[in-house]
């Protein structure tokens, strides 16, 4: 019997106590039948599919014009310490600073977990 994936981390190590399913990285506890397509939608994933939280490094994919300037990002650009936005309605759901830009804004689609 093959247990899910905590849907607040993603850990693997998720085990069952009565009818919850409780995960030992996060602490947090669910019943299967709780989680959501609501919920899974919400996730935020990088370019290779693996689920991004609070905190994290990623490192840019490809070369990315930044806006209203003549500069680019170069692929292999590893941003620190990024803060997910989830309801963003331009896509734009990474708010991270970048080392010689400053604040900015990145999508998923375009980074990978460091």
């Amino acid at each position: 019997m093959s247990l899910p994936n905590c849907p607040k981390c993603q850990s693997e190590y998720t085990y069952q106590d009565g009818d919850l399913l409780i995960c030992p990285e996060c602490a947090n506890e669910w019943k299967e039948w709780e989680v959501s397509q609501a919920d899974a939608e919400q996730l935020i994933k990088d370019a290779h599919g693996t689920v991004l939280t609070d905190g994290d490094s990623v490192t840019v994919i490809k070369d990315l014009k930044v806006k209203g300037s003549s500069s680019v990002i170069k692929v292999g650009t590893k941003v620190k310490t990024i803060r997910l936005v989830p309801d963003a309605s331009d896509g734009h759901n990474i708010d991270c600073k970048i080392d010689g830009f400053g604040q900015m804004k990145l999508k998923s689609e375009f980074v990978k977990k460091a």
